[in-house]
């Protein structure tokens, strides 16, 4: 029996969200408009942040681009904010929609030689201690340079297909009796690929936050402050560089004691099945594949040098890969280098939701209290308070949205002469430290948790919410309270040792 024309909107409307998150994405849209017309548009410009923060937290009930695009297209049609301060917006942060856009997809041509480094690691250390070190560090080490969400899924898929592999022989009659198809081995075999997926994706934490293209709101940030790449690092080090060293000793005493859900051995009958099948796909690689691998090698340290340097805008050296990766590679048909945009595209329009909401916040004045109580603050404090407040919003919400809010309000604060340069760019980096360490918290701060939680992998390896809750723990208490410290007691004298020695670029707003 057909469906009415209002079981089929109801069906069509938001797919196949639960019915009370229709409904109250309903409300949020009838309600929206009145209280901006009969209270006031300061108290509606605040319940849309909220409604935008809520969708954002209840991402894995909904993609937040569509609840959300809707609250911001309502937003402006009803004159909360105007088209043309979107578009503004857009303007100023076009180096961020660069960055994603390219840079993104052309990681996604370098995935084979990413995929053959992590294999190889996971098969070359027998330490568990020693491995889950290794997966955090190289994970921070590529997601100082390359898009972390790209790093993640790039492990994701090294684990997926190991799973493959085990599953296709353990389920196999002939193997019946055989220790691969043990529940304790299956279990056991789970605990340690969800450890190892914890580990990368701290590790991508750690180094994202070091450098102005490891995160999507760095490159706000960087570009708010006139930061090069060697300019940011040098000022997040203060704070950065504790926090690596405490995240690794944190991810060693996790791993030898197993707390927390780490520690988990492979089992010795997989590690001997996916070493044959290592083998194998190293005996079958071509000269014309292993050629492959040495020429995204060699594009990996361009990218690198390029970054170092700020030969050209990120996201242009981001199309240089595309460039060369595909010329090189022998990839020529259209649909191929297609494909590579399908990841970057929908966090895209997210993001250029995301301004859309900031032109909200910035015409409707909602965050000058809160702004104006933390600069009548000391200096000293101010630079604690953000921080805290970053990070309290960041854990629950998407960093990048947060980050783009803060650092807005902070260089408005500077332009007016609220503050100086130099009090400006301090606060820059407790911006940035304050939206990427606390994140860590729940899989809605950090993308790239999102998408592992999310991803294929997780309910293969009984990868919940809140498992990760759980297992994120350790490193939130960790990177957060090193980080608040190092804000509190070394940051202001750092930099200002080093401007006095002429290492840092002095402030130049």
């Amino acid at each position: 029996m057909d469906m009415t024309y209002g079981q089929a909107l109801k069906r069509n409307f938001l797919g196949q969200s639960p019915d009370w998150y229709k409904a109250l994405m309903l409300v949020f849209l009838i309600v929206n408009p009145l209280i901006y017309a009969f209270v006031s548009p300061f108290a509606a410009g605040w319940l849309l942040v909220a409604e935008f923060i809520f969708t954002l937290g209840m991402a894995l009930k909904c993609h937040p681009l569509l609840p959300g695009g809707l609250l911001a297209v309502e937003a402006i049609i009803i004159g909360m904010a105007s088209a043309d301060q979107v578009k503004t917006e857009l303007a100023n942060n076009l180096e961020v929609l660069l960055l994603l856009i390219f840079m993104v997809a052309g990681i996604f041509f370098m995935k084979q030689l990413l995929l053959f480094v992590f294999t190889h690691l996971l098969l070359s250390i027998r330490s568990k201690v020693l491995l889950g070190v290794t997966f955090c560090l190289a994970a921070a080490f590529l997601s100082a340079f390359l898009d972390a969400l790209t790093v993640l899924a790039v492990v994701i898929s090294v684990a997926v297909s190991f799973y493959e592999i085990y599953h296709r022989v353990a389920s196999d009659p002939q193997y019946q009796h055989h220790p691969l198809a043990q529940r304790e081995t299956l279990e056991q075999f789970r605990a340690f690929l969800r450890s190892l997926m914890m580990q990368a994706g701290v590790g991508t934490a750690l180094g994202g936050v070091m450098t102005m293209v490891g995160e999507p709101q760095n490159l706000i940030i960087a570009h708010a402050a006139s930061w090069d790449f060697v300019q940011f690092f040098l000022r997040m080090a203060p704070v950065t560089v504790p926090v690596l060293i405490c995240g690794i000793v944190t991810s060693v005493l996790v791993e030898k004691f197993r707390w927390f859900g780490y520690g988990a051995t492979l089992p010795a009958s997989v590690r001997q099945l996916l070493e044959e099948s290592e083998q194998q796909n190293a005996a079958q690689r071509t000269r014309q594949e292993k050629l492959k691998l040495w020429i995204q090698a060699a594009i990996g340290i361009w990218l690198i040098v390029a970054l170092a340097f700020h030969l050209a805008e990120v996201g242009l050296i981001g199309l240089s890969v595309i460039i060369m990766a595909t010329a090189l590679c022998g990839i020529t048909d259209e649909h191929a280098i297609g494909q590579a945009f399908t990841e970057a595209l929908p966090f895209t329009a997210l993001l250029t939701v995301f301004f859309a909401i900031v032109a909200v916040i910035i015409e409707q004045q909602l965050f000058a209290p809160l702004v104006t109580f933390v600069l009548s603050t000391e200096p000293d404090a101010q630079l604690k308070w953000f921080y805290v407040f970053n990070g309290l919003l960041s854990s629950i919400s998407d960093n990048v949205f947060v980050g783009s809010v803060y650092i807005n309000e902070a260089r408005h604060a500077f332009d007016r002469g609220a503050i100086d340069a130099r009090q400006f760019e301090l606060l820059a980096v407790a911006i940035n430290t304050g939206t990427n360490l606390p994140s860590v918290a729940t899989p809605n701060g950090q993308a790239a948790f999102l998408f592992l939680l999310t991803s294929a992998l997780a309910p293969l390896i009984r990868l919940s919410y809140g498992r990760m809750v759980w297992m994120a723990l350790p490193f939130t208490v960790v990177l957060s309270l090193i980080g608040y410290l190092a804000i509190h007691f070394l940051l202001v004298p750092y930099t200002d040792s080093l401007l006095s020695l002429g290492w840092l670029l002095p402030p130049h707003l």
